[in-house]
């Protein structure tokens, strides 16, 4: 039986190859939406509100899959040094600094 190196990787940001003799970084990110309270739509009650929101939700264009990614998104894999360092900065900047999205 014939033993194989490890499986090529790509970095998962830039889409470079990564060599095995190279460090690369995991990652999980996981996107969860989130609301405190539902906007005022129209003074009804909360069951009111809720109705229409359902309603609104079953007419619109969207699949469900889409409206489920929407509300939860997760990607894992691995990135290169460069990207690795990209990353970090992008998601470390301190909250009250505004950024262009």
């Amino acid at each position: 039986m014939a033993v194989s190196g490890p499986r090529p990787k790509t970095c998962a940001a830039c889409g470079r190859g990564i060599a095995a003799s190279e460090v690369y970084y995991r990652f999980t990110l996981v996107l969860q939406g989130e609301q405190d309270v539902l906007g005022p739509a129209g003074g009804g009650s909360t069951g009111d509100d809720l109705a229409s929101l359902l309603k609104q939700l079953e007419e619109g264009p969207e699949s469900p899959r889409e409206w489920e990614e929407q509300v939860h998104w997760e990607r894992s894999g691995v990135v290169c040094a460069a990207c690795r360092s990209v990353v970090v900065r992008m998601l470390s900047v301190p909250p009250d600094v505004a950024r262009p999205h």
